[in-house]
């Protein structure tokens, strides 16, 4: 019988699609705790709490500030605790990916020199969301209908 994620809680931590959400949130701590280390974060000292005029770069490419880090570590908290069970696991992935698509446009359409690029947000920050959307969407429709097929 096929593992869905959704059997006793012994069978439910094993889920592919609990397991990928929990790399996912994970992943999005580390890149949080990562924006507040210094040589990681290059122009660390000037980073600003938000706004455009931060010049800090996560690896020298993603601009980053304070309220960026703190973004980060929020979603991967929140995504720790939806992955909790499949239901929860597959809203993550899936809503988790269109807010980073919603994000992807924003980051498009906004001026990066006004104050609407509050977050900070560079074109590497942008076409990573892009690839976080469609990546994050992706493993929740895929790994999230699997237990819709083996039960039928």
């Amino acid at each position: 019988m096929a593992n869905t994620g959704q059997g006793t809680a012994g069978t439910a931590h094993r889920s592919p699609l609990i397991t990928a959400a929990k790399v996912v949130s994970a992943v999005f701590i580390l890149v949080g705790i990562l924006g507040f280390i210094p040589g990681i974060t290059t122009n660390f000292g000037d980073m600003g709490f938000a706004g455009h005029h931060s010049d800090a770069k996560l690896l020298g490419l993603f601009q980053v500030s304070v309220l960026h880090n703190l973004v980060h570590l929020a979603f991967g908290i929140v995504g720790l605790a939806m992955a909790r069970s499949a239901s929860g696991a597959k809203a993550f992935l899936i809503g988790g990916g269109l807010i980073y698509l919603l994000l992807w446009l924003y980051g498009l359409i906004i001026d990066k020199d006004s104050g609407a690029n509050f977050v900070p947000l560079n074109a590497a920050d942008d076409w990573l969301h892009f690839l976080l959307g469609l990546g994050m969407i992706g493993l929740g429709a895929l790994l999230g209908g699997r237990g819709r097929a083996a039960r039928t």
